[in-house]
């Protein structure tokens, strides 16, 4: 929260002070103990949730590091188990394809390296199931529950090791690149070695396809983060030989990817072009390879998880604006339907069990942070299972709308209003304008109170907080998302004066006490408010910020991806 607090200090009158007395407002030691559902996977048969909890760190008691990830199971009366808690990080929740256990992906005792533990549905302690020399990255079960095939990096080469442990250990940039390979194993197989495919590339998402013939696998070129965003390309792979099947030329950037039932369709959410900022389409193909087609050419917002109901119908979570959809699709572009409208709790991550009408998310809103929530078929919405922080129901939240404008050239807009709590009529504020990094994202009207975004602490204090959609932001389409380009710190940075008029013109803010911060571009947009734009702010704080594009052009390790 430093960012905030210099805001504070800065902002001349702002009325700052809490009074101790007042244990019901949110204060930077309860962003510090918030808790948040990260994954949440819907067990096959639709009975359990396991999912996964982010606990953080107590100050001034722990020593320091990143917050603890564990592992809990939830059926579908909200009724929650802990599996495996405390000093652990828990990652890659799955469940066997029985559904008889939990795997994920940790480091336990004495483990060097990071690998496959499985724990059973009822009860019993976690047991590794597979290792390697180095860390497992990723994962895929095998549908016969025997197999599981993982991505993990080359083996460091021993003299380059003994090297390094004597000393050498410079690291020179795009040298001695150690490329992520895909590798089978048996599971409980201590005896054999796991066995490595040979693939032209660098491995990263790895999908055993439901009749267990083929598998799916994203490569990029080398594991530099620049190919890891611009350079992604699908594969089918036959295991038995490594031969490859198909090569799907994906359009854009690269995210999620997922088998249908049968095994003949391959489902992923791609960039439209090279240019497009986000990967957002739903796109299908057939497992052999050949024409790719958007099932959604008019969609104006952003596919962000999907999973297949049977073979001829895909479920999706859509980001629309500044709110989430719940929808459906036949594979062959119609009978697109909204199952869950705008205006509820922000949807993320979707898991579906094996019949395809019972669904697990991950979601948040404006009264609580990421929780847990389940929806089957017939249900009107989905419904929240876990409740990881009760002691925010008897806090005071401050009111948080989605306020609509218009920018100087007649562009509708809109962003996130968090007013101030306990604010009086026929009084103006001081504003705190938190930009999103990106500009690749958006903001959804969720929770918006963490480390580096001030949300409800600062409204405590007498602030208003004000997250701009600005043009180039996510939710709204391709053409909106590219509405930045060629034009840094032009329109999109104008669209947050605009915000500001528009909030001054409502009564609500005084326009000599406004702050910007943010982080990554958000950086940058708080740079720019701080020198260009400065007769509008009065504080500036840039968090992990974009001081100079013109030198990040030549240096930066994302050339293609800014591009």
């Amino acid at each position: 929260m430093r960012g905030f607090l210099t805001v504070c200090l800065l902002v001349v009158g702002s009325g700052c002070a809490v009074t101790s007395a007042q244990q019901d407002v949110f204060t930077p030691m309860h962003i510090a103990k918030t808790m948040q559902v990260t994954s949440a996977k819907v067990s096959p048969d639709g009975r359990y949730i396991a999912y996964s909890l982010s606990v953080p760190r107590i100050p001034h008691e722990d020593d320091d590091g990143p917050a603890w990830a564990e592992l809990h199971v939830v059926d579908r009366q909200g009724r929650s188990r802990p599996f495996v808690t405390g000093e652990v990080n828990v990652s890659n929740i799955r469940w066997t394809p029985d559904g008889a256990g939990i795997s994920f992906l940790a480091k336990r005792g004495d483990d060097e390296h990071k690998g496959v533990y499985l724990i059973p549905i009822d009860g019993g302690e976690a047991r590794p199931v597979a290792s390697h020399d180095a860390d497992i990255k990723d994962y895929s079960w095998h549908p016969d529950g025997q197999r599981i095939a993982f991505t993990a990096e080359e083996k460091e080469d021993k003299e380059k090791k003994k090297l390094k442990d004597k000393g050498f250990a410079a690291e020179v940039y795009e040298e001695d690149l150690r490329q992520v390979r895909v590798w089978i194993t048996r599971r409980d197989d201590d005896e054999d070695e796991p066995e490595a495919l040979d693939l032209p590339g660098s491995a990263t998402e790895i999908h055993w396809s439901p009749d267990g013939s083929k598998l799916v696998v994203a490569l990029a070129p080398t594991p530099l983060i620049d190919d890891h965003y611009m350079k992604r390309k699908i594969h089918v792979v036959d295991p038995g030989g490594s031969r490859i099947l198909a090569r799907i030329d994906n359009p854009g950037k690269l995210a999620q990817v997922a088998w249908s039932p049968d095994s003949r369709h391959i489902a992923f959410v791609s960039g439209a072009d090279i240019h497009d900022p986000n990967a957002g389409r739903l796109l299908l193909v057939s497992a052999d390879g050949g024409e790719i087609r958007n099932l959604l050419p008019n969609y104006h917002a952003d596919v962000t998880s999907i999973a297949w109901r049977d073979k001829d119908t895909i479920m999706f979570v859509g980001h629309q604006g500044c709110y989430s959809t719940f929808n459906r699709v036949d594979i062959d572009g119609s009978n697109h339907e909204m199952i869950v409208g705008t205006g509820g709790p922000i949807l993320g991550s979707l898991s579906l069990a094996d019949d395809g009408f019972a669904a697990a998310f991950v979601a948040d809103s404006p009264q609580h942070p990421r929780e847990a929530f389940f929806m089957q078929h017939r249900d009107d919405a989905p419904r929240r299972l876990t409740d990881s922080n009760s002691w925010v129901k008897d806090m005071r939240l401050a009111k948080q709308e989605v306020v609509k404008y218009k920018a100087r050239d007649g562009l509708d807009l809109e962003g996130i209003l968090i007013r101030p709590l306990d604010k009086k009529p026929n009084t103006r504020y001081p504003l705190i304008m938190s930009v999103h990094g990106g500009p690749e994202a958006h903001r959804s009207n969720g929770w918006l109170t963490y480390y580096s975004t001030a949300g409800q602490v600062a409204a405590a204090r007498g602030f208003a907080v004000f997250y701009p959609n600005y043009r180039g932001s996510t939710g709204r389409g391709v053409a909106f998302s590219k509405m930045g380009q060629a034009d840094y710190a032009g329109g999109e940075f104008d669209d947050l004066v605009d915000a500001i008029d528009h909030l001054i013109s409502t009564g609500l803010i005084d326009k000599n006490k406004v702050g910007i911060t943010g982080g990554s571009y958000g950086g940058f947009a708080s740079a720019w408010g701080a020198t260009k734009l400065t007769e509008h702010f009065a504080a500036s704080v840039m968090f992990v910020g974009i001081s100079d594009l013109v030198s990040k052009f030549g240096t930066t390790d994302i050339p293609n991806e800014m591009q």
